[in-house]
């Protein structure tokens, strides 16, 4: 997946009102379980679901995998608006 960069450039006097939201998911584990002996396996958990509520050290922790989330690969999707109101 290509990684997108959105630049929105503004002017003081411009009539334009700009607001991005973004979205982060954590999909497929990529720890290698293997490393310890020169290997490359995977356990192909496919997305990170977290194990405890939000604000807990669990929240961190995929339930599925047992992985630390930062193993899971990180997929942001943005979102800008631009409205436009032209002058009187």
């Amino acid at each position: 997946m290509k990684k997108r960069q959105v630049v929105i450039k503004q002017r003081k006097n411009s009539y334009t009102t700009t607001s991005s939201s973004s979205k982060v998911r954590y999909v497929e584990c990529q720890k290698n379980h293997a490393a310890n002996i020169d290997g490359y396996a995977v356990d192909g958990c496919r997305e990170f679901m977290a194990s405890g509520s939000e604000g807990t050290n669990d929240a961190l922790t995929c339930a599925a995998c047992g992985c630390h989330r930062n193993f899971h690969r990180r997929e942001v999707e943005t979102e800008v608006v631009c409205a436009y109101s032209p002058p009187d």
